[in-house]
């Protein structure tokens, strides 16, 4: 019985061909049940070990088998991101007639090029790649450097970075507070293809057992570090401080549709001031209101009847937070009209307290690389705006009365782990709003929300989340989700404000022990490949 899983690892070391790459193409796509919504994190186990085996067979081809990995790797990358991001397509679907024949591009297009990245991952491992357990830190050392370069180069994406494998359930995410989504990735990686090694042969490597054996504790140590920190650390509310969030459920046709503009403030305000079972009195006794990313099919503070509405709408006391696009000045041309994606504070008589504008814009939905050429050629970003939006110019928190400042994070701006300073300034909570109706009932809204908690846990801040069709929450320092509306319902969620804690060693080190970590991973990979030269 032994000899059958011998027989089949050694099968894929030796696959070449199709063969070969269907292998790759297959375990890259089941690895995406290790994310959101299904967290099956013990698929790696197996997958990661393919992975391993594929690198090592790597060695029949040119140039030191190198070439040979990078397509493995590019075709593991494909699968992964082509099951984990298929829903990327369904933002095409919302005009299309005139987005639509773009989807299939954009679906195969997104996972072929962050492909790239894993395959250029590979390459390097086998560049560093000598027998026993160190290759298997080899490929850690590898695909976290490639994983990192994607969440950085042309923007960066980090969606689905092979950490948050290791962040479900709650106690695993907690790591996340001293190592980060880059230490964890390391990690991960380590603690799932380390099962690679059972068939190496016993001659070369007689303690074969040692790395499984050894991943297996760390994950052990991982989840005891989380129940402990989860224990000594239980949720509690900032005085005086309650919230109200509006998720209206909005079709996408209607939310930019000028022509709708009564109907979906009719809908906002019948929606915000409804009376429930914890807030009989409605608005009454709500301090901070929150709308959703881009609430408006029009310029805010350029309808003064939608501003006259708020007024009336909001008690003596409350504040409304909300999502709106924000003119900026005319061009040069006196002509054309340019818009920030924002996030205002409004008092209640109308008053603006405060604005943030959107930093890290989405490629191709908030604007075009190449913007005025493409544009000429007749295509444009999927939120129809000519020109794109603007970018502003930092990240500044936001200071409104009754409540401690908000960190403002517009939409996807929340899966980048370094993009939270606000200067300097920490804040006491992190605001996101968000419009996910983009990407329909899907996986993608449950990735992002996941992504999002994992932001609280590494800042140590909690997180008030506002989505047009779901998933809004609001979730606690340490992760835990504290009240929240499903994806596709209509309705408010009212809340208290979580307290945020004392900054997390990741936070207050600088990401140090995931830096420690690499640095270890990298003597141990160097002394190796050192010693055989």
């Amino acid at each position: 019985m032994k000899a059958l899983p011998l027989r089949l690892a050694h099968s894929i070391v030796l696959a070449w061909g199709w063969r070969r790459l269907a292998i790759a193409f297959g375990s890259g796509a089941a690895s995406a049940l290790a994310m959101a919504p299904f967290h099956f994190w013990p698929i790696l186990f197996v997958t990661f070990p393919l992975l391993v085996w594929l690198i090592d067979g790597s060695a029949a081809g040119r140039g030191r088998g190198i070439l040979a990995a990078a397509a493995a790797g590019w075709w593991f990358g494909f699968g992964y991101f082509l099951a984990g991001l298929y829903w990327v397509g369904f933002a095409f679907l919302v005009d299309a007639d005139i987005f639509g024949w773009l989807m299939p591009f954009a679906v195969l297009s997104l996972p072929a090029g962050l492909a790239l990245f894993t395959a250029a991952g590979t390459a390097l491992a086998r560049l560093l790649w000598c027998p026993g357990p160190v290759r298997i830190l080899a490929l850690a050392l590898a695909l976290t450097a490639a994983e990192w370069a994607r969440g950085h180069v042309l923007t960066g994406f980090p969606w689905n970075a092979f950490g948050y494998a290791l962040t479900s359930p709650l106690v695993l995410a907690q790591s996340a507070a001293v190592f980060g989504l880059w230490g964890l990735t390391l990690l991960a990686v380590a603690i799932f293809a380390a099962p690679a090694v059972l068939i190496d042969d016993p001659i070369d490597n007689r303690h074969r057992a040692f790395a499984p054996a050894l991943a297996l504790a760390v994950l052990v140590a991982l989840a005891g570090y989380g129940a402990w920190r989860l224990a000594a650390t239980p949720t509690a509310f900032v005085d005086d401080v309650r919230l109200r969030i509006m998720q209206p459920n909005l079709p996408q046709d209607q939310k930019f549709n000028y022509q709708a503009k009564q109907q979906v403030m009719s809908r906002y305000l019948a929606l915000s001031g409804r009376a429930t079972e914890s807030r009989p009195g409605g608005l009454r006794d709500v301090t901070h209101l929150i709308w959703p990313e881009s609430a408006f099919p029009f310029f805010l503070v350029r309808e003064a009847d939608a501003l006259a509405q708020i007024a009336t709408l909001l008690p003596p006391g409350t504040r409304l937070f909300t999502g709106a696009a924000r003119p900026a000045a005319p061009g040069l041309d006196g002509r054309s009209l340019r818009a920030y994606n924002a996030i205002y504070a409004i008092d209640h008589d109308g008053t603006v307290l405060a604005v943030y504008d959107k930093l890290h814009l989405v490629p191709f939905g908030e604007y075009l690389p190449f913007q005025d050429f493409l544009e000429r050629l007749g295509l444009m970003q999927l939120t129809k705006v000519q020109g794109g939006f603007l970018a502003g110019d930092y990240r500044r928190v936001m200071a409104v009365p009754g409540a401690p400042p908000a960190v403002p994070l517009i939409c996807y701006e929340i899966v980048f782990p370094g993009e939270v300073d606000a200067r300097g300034e920490r804040g006491g909570w992190m605001l996101n709003v968000t419009n996910d109706g983009w990407f329909g009932d899907s996986t993608g809204p449950y990735q992002h929300l996941h992504q999002a908690r994992i932001r609280a846990i590494e800042q140590g801040l909690p997180l008030v989340r506002a989505a047009n069709t779901g998933i809004s929450a609001v979730v606690d320092p340490v992760g835990r989700i504290i009240a929240a509306l499903p994806l596709g319902a209509e309705g408010v969620l009212d809340a208290g404000l979580p307290q945020g804690i004392a900054p997390p060693p990741y936070l207050r080190w600088n990401g140090a022990p995931a830096l420690i970590l690499l640095a270890v991973a990298a003597v141990c990979v160097l002394r190796r490949r050192l010693a055989r030269a």
